[in-house]
């Protein structure tokens, strides 16, 4: 009797060059599998949108960092993510870029907004979340627009651990944000 063993592939980020030019999907590597998601929905984009928006105007305040929407992480040649947002103050930035201008390394925090249904749901809630906590992401938050939540994950010892499941009449603050506020209502 004859057996045969399947051997998984691992993708890697220069395997990401088969699909230039596809505008209609987003290509993502954690751990060596390849995810696959369609473009985000407009209640995604416009979430992103807002929070992107309340991140920006609070760096120009501060002058303490820079906020991005969709930037790509390169962690390693078999982790390579599309966050929906990052904030990094500007001494963390200027550790974190390449020489092209790509992050390399974790930012303070990352913002995830969850797409419809249940793939999309376990990738942001068990892959990312392990991949972001190994990496050293200090805070890491996950946004519902249906459910109109924000997960918030901060950085114990090792890894990120969920402190609090906020609603839309609670204040979003973050301590490695002073003097941020903002009524999670305000990110849908």
């Amino acid at each position: 009797m004859q057996t045969t063993t399947a051997s998984s592939v691992r993708w890697t980020t220069a395997d990401l060059d088969l699909f230039e030019g596809d505008r209609a999907n987003r290509y993502e590597i954690i751990d060596g599998e390849l995810f696959v998601t369609r473009a985000p929905d407009w209640k995604h984009q416009r979430a992103c949108a807002s929070i992107g928006t309340v991140l920006k105007n609070w760096s120009d305040e501060s002058g303490l960092g820079e906020t991005a929407i969709a930037p790509g992480i390169i962690f390693s040649e078999s982790n390579n993510v599309i966050p929906d947002v990052v904030w990094a103050s500007h001494d963390r930035l200027a550790l974190l870029l390449d020489e092209a201008g790509h992050l390399t390394a974790a930012p303070e925090l990352v913002v995830e907004v969850l797409s419809p249904g249940n793939k999309n749901e376990t990738r942001d809630r068990e892959a990312k979340l392990k991949l972001y906590s190994v990496r050293g992401v200090r805070e890491y938050s996950i946004v519902d627009p249906i459910a109109q939540t924000v997960e918030v994950y901060r950085r114990e010892n090792t890894a990120l651990k969920l402190v609090a499941t906020l609603y839309p009449q609670d204040e979003l603050v973050s301590p490695l944000l002073p003097g941020f506020s903002c009524k999670v209502s305000k990110l849908f």
